[in-house]
């Protein structure tokens, strides 16, 4: 067909430079060690660069701060084997040096013969997306609430009479604008905290459950691996073995 054509004569780089066209993306790709072989204009100043040769061949190290830059590189280890990460929340680093919220996707990067030689990805600033979908005004205060009040008991009615909209139309926006559940955007905000605990803290991790708003260990812990791939012990433990 005349599309398939087409596409057989555009380049790759072509396809790459679309994620220029898209300011609130930050789009780059990494080989099998994690070092940076492209990104789009965004990731460039995200970073604190000018160009482009200022960022090829470096890490998340020479970028983020070490707790940080560990946990995206155990991340890449985890797409390096064949696991996919879909619009997780998690912190990062935004361009004024403050730590913001971000929601992340990444995939293998394979060659023609299927062989996973890398890892790429896309991540946005969630308070600039919210910004740019229209008729978020209502989830901005109950994101924001999340975001200030995590550790402490929340309920979807809570949220729900935050943004002053009932349940059903409260979740209905969450899934459509950020694609999870309100209850689920609360569940991921305490796991990111807590990842961020496990390594800047010595605390026992039953207390770095209750902090971040979880009441059962037990819950935690499951909830934890699920979106890590680690118990909070054993993910601790490898982070503090590389330090």
């Amino acid at each position: 067909m005349k599309y398939e054509s087409i596409l057989e004569q555009v380049s790759t780089q072509q396809i790459i430079e679309v994620f220029d066209l898209i300011s609130d993306i930050i789009f780059w790709v990494k080989d099998e060690s994690g070092y940076v072989v492209h990104c789009n204009r965004e990731f460039i100043e995200h970073v604190g660069c000018r160009s482009l040769h200022q960022v090829v061949g470096r890490s998340d190290m020479d970028f983020s701060p070490s707790y940080l830059a560990k946990n995206y590189m155990r991340d890449d280890k985890r797409v390096i084997a064949g696991e996919t990460i879909t619009d997780r929340l998690e912190l990062n680093i935004g361009k004024s040096g403050e730590l913001v919220w971000f929601t992340t996707s990444k995939r293998p990067l394979k060659s023609p013969s299927g062989i996973i030689i890398g890892t790429y990805g896309v991540a946005r600033d969630l308070k600039e997306t919210v910004k740019t979908l229209s008729r978020m005004d209502k989830l901005k205060k109950p994101v924001e609430y999340i975001k200030n009040n995590y550790n402490q008991s929340i309920t979807v009615e809570d949220l729900a009479e935050v943004a002053s909209l009932s349940v059903s139309a409260l979740e209905r926006r969450f899934k459509k604008y950020l694609e999870k559940t309100p209850m689920q955007f609360v569940r991921e905000v305490r796991l990111e905290n807590s990842r961020r605990m496990l390594i800047e803290t010595q605390n026992p991790i039953s207390e770095i459950a209750y902090r971040v708003g979880f009441t059962s260990h037990s819950y935690f812990s499951r909830h934890f691996k699920g979106m890590f791939g680690q118990l909070p012990a054993s993910y601790r433990e490898e982070l503090q073995s590389q330090i």
